[in-house]
């Protein structure tokens, strides 16, 4: 992925017959999805252009100017849609998008490297980070909360973390 493309949402196939896409919005505010048209597929080579009908289950119903039948709309299925990063909000000091964090550095407060967050997991109960342990496949999953991770250093690409016991 494009350093300067954020993923704000993905296709979950049909809704209805005429073409029109159940969609899932990643924004703090999911609305806000329709303001960032128009998005692209990760490789960038498809655009959409899209406007939200209605609220549904899980996300939206949305029209994408560029599909016209339910078969395109299927087709669809599992495309993540990215906005250009200069078209989303600044975040304050203590926010972060989740592609920032990735690929960060991950240290305790000794110094020593716990290992580097390979993604950011959201089950609704507040983020995770998933470290994968230096030299191994192994992944821990890291708490992303004040206590655990006291400091986030974007500009070094650096995490400084206070996992509680026994963690790693």
């Amino acid at each position: 992925m494009s350093e300067n493309k954020i993923c704000v949402g993905a296709i979950g196939g049909a809704y209805g017959v005429r073409g029109e896409v159940r969609l899932k919005s990643f924004c703090a505010v999911a609305e806000d999805i329709e303001t960032y048209t128009p998005l692209t597929d990760e490789a960038g080579t498809q655009h959409f252009h899209l406007a939200i009908l209605h609220g549904i289950k899980n996300g939206f119903a949305a029209r994408i100017a560029e599909v016209s039948s339910k078969e395109e709309a299927d087709a669809l299925k599992g495309t993540q849609l990215f906005a250009s990063r200069d078209q989303l909000p600044s975040l304050p000091d203590d926010e972060y998008y989740h592609a920032d964090l990735m690929g960060l550095d991950v240290f305790d407060t000794g110094g020593a490297l716990l290992g580097t967050v390979k993604l950011v997991q959201d089950h609704g109960a507040g983020d995770l980070l998933e470290v994968q342990r230096p030299g191994s496949s192994d992944t821990v999953l890291l708490p992303f909360t004040l206590a655990a991770v006291p400091t986030v250093d974007l500009a070094s690409g650096r995490i400084i973390a206070d996992p509680p016991e026994g963690l790693f």
